[in-house]
Formats: structure tokens, C-alpha cells, sequence
């Protein structure tokens, strides 16, 4: 069953220390598994540098937010529908405006962004990979940050380096982790457990949670190939019914901290995270 309309929305940014983890695929197949439990998602696209969520869905949107910055479009004539019902709002590069915007360039926004409260149970900011000023920004406003890494050292130690600018400059104490393309549960544990221990031992209260994790499968790297998702092309495959697990669990799982939750709270600690 969906949430009732008037429920807030959760706001969770997904990330990576580094590229080439699988985030968007994740982000992709994690929105469609919690639609088909009835939950009305949307995803924002504040990928600035490889906006690609509306590839994978097969969708080539005519407008992105820099259209609603210049009071061109309003948020509905922007944001594209899938198959699924997800809406997605593309952003990419429209994103870099945000430290440019004056005042009422930042209400217009604010407004905007309160509608898509009645519009989402769940709203995925899908940021960039790495450290940059912007997917530092987007991380830190929102309610909760899933983590994606794999089990290569460089994905283990750039997931750590983020993890520790996030929690010592912008206060973020709370993270979930999802390990992406690993041969076996026991595999993913011990990402999880390197991470975890190191946060212990130089961080201060800091929990990563171990929220599941994704096998290598060849099935997902063929939907990848032909610009789709697993979900749709092997919903059978292992990845699938992994993710389907951990879609499970994040639906079910009571948001941990809920901060007002509308979207111009989000937005709010966004325009200060860049002033």
C-alpha cells in the first residue's frame, strides 16, 4: 500500500567515494522494486558531472532545473514519468547554478520543490561520486545517505574519505551501506567490516548501518548494456532478487531521524551548505 498523501516524504541521497560503483544503476533498480511495493518515488538527478538516471529508464527529457531556476517551466513540465510511474527531475549541470541564485530565484525554487511532497513516499537524490563541493551539498541535506561501494581497496577508501568529511564538516552521523558486484554475502560483510572498524577507531560517533548487498551477475551487466535495468529485462537474476531484498528493507525501515521532512527543508540546507 502506498503512504497516505499526507505523509512526508523521505529524502535519501545515494552515493560513492568513487565512480564506476553502479551508483545510478542502483539508484534505478532500488525505485523500481519500491514502486512495485506501492511506493510513489521520485528520483532527482544532481549528478553534475555524468547526469545519466533518465538513460537507464529509456527517456530523453526535453527540460532540466535550469528551467525552473529562470521561471521558464515549473517543476511538473520538467520532471519525466517511466513506465513505472517513477518521476524523475532531471538536473545534471543546472545543478552548478545554485550558488549563483538570488533570492527569488531560490523562493521560486523552494516553492517548486514543497509540491513534489505530495507527489513521493520516497524522494532519491541521486548525487555525484567523489567529494566534490556539490556532492557534498546534496548529502548533507538529506534525511538519510546510502553509501555504495564495492569491494575494490580504492571504492573501500574513498567511501571512508567521504564518510569523514561528511560527518566532520557537515555533521552527518548516520550512513547505510550497500556493497555493489561482490561473489558472495560473506564478501560484502567484510567491506562493510573494514569500514565500520575504521570509523570506530577515528571518527566519533559515526554508525554505518549494513543495509545489503548486490552479487556480481551477468544479467545486470547486460540490462547495463542495453541502457535498462535488471529489474525489467531479468527480474529473476540474482541482482534483482537482491535488490528486491534491499528494497524491501528500506521500504519497511522507518526513516532514522525525520528533519521537518518537506523539500524545502532539503533545499533550505542546501542554499546554506553553498552560501
Amino acid at each position: 500500500m502506498a503512504s497516505k498523501k499526507n505523509s512526508l516524504p523521505r529524502v535519501i541521497a545515494v552515493t560513492s567515494g568513487k565512480g564506476g560503483v553502479g551508483k545510478t544503476n542502483v539508484v534505478g533498480n532500488m525505485a523500481v522494486a519500491l514502486s512495485r511495493m506501492g511506493k510513489r518515488v521520485v528520483i532527482i538527478d544532481a549528478d553534475v558531472g555524468l547526469a545519466n538516471i533518465d538513460i537507464i529508464f529509456n527517456l530523453r527529457p526535453e527540460y532540466n532545473i535550469r528551467h525552473i531556476i529562470n521561471s521558464q517551466k515549473t517543476l511538473n513540465q520538467v520532471m519525466v514519468t517511466s513506465d513505472h510511474g517513477i518521476k524523475i527531475l532531471p538536473g545534471g549541470s543546472g545543478f552548478d547554478e545554485l550558488t549563483q541564485l538570488n533570492e527569488g530565484e531560490k523562493l521560486n525554487l523552494l516553492s517548486e520543490f514543497e509540491s513534489l511532497c505530495d507527489q513521493a513516499d520516497i524522494i532519491f537524490v541521486d548525487t555525484g561520486a567523489g567529494i566534490s563541493s556539490n556532492v557534498l551539498y546534496f548529502n548533507s541535506a538529506c534525511d538519510e545517505c546510502i553509501v555504495i561501494a564495492t569491494r575494490e581497496p580504492t571504492s573501500i577508501t574513498d567511501a571512508y574519505a567521504m564518510m569523514k568529511i561528511l560527518s566532520g564538516e557537515y555533521g552527518t552521523k548516520y550512513f547505510k551501506l550497500i556493497v555493489n558486484m561482490v561473489d558472495s554475502a560473506a564478501q560484502a560483510k567484510r567491506v562493510y567490516a573494514s569500514l565500520s572498524a575504521a570509523l570506530d577507531k577515528y571518527l566519533n560517533n559515526v554508525v554505518l548501518e549494513y543495509t545489503g548487498h548486490i552479487p556480481f551477475d551477468r544479467q545486470l551487466q547486460t540490462a547495463v548494456q542495453k541502457r535498462g535495468l535488471v529489474m525489467d529485462n531479468f527480474p529473476d537474476s540474482m541482482a534483482a532478487k537482491a535488490i528486491e531484498d534491499i528494497a524491501l528493507n528500506l521500504g519497511n525501515t522507518p526513516a532514522r531521524t525525520n528533519s521537518n521532512g518537506s523539500l524545502t527543508f532539503f533545499m533550505n540546507k542546501v542554499f546554506q551548505a553553498v552560501n
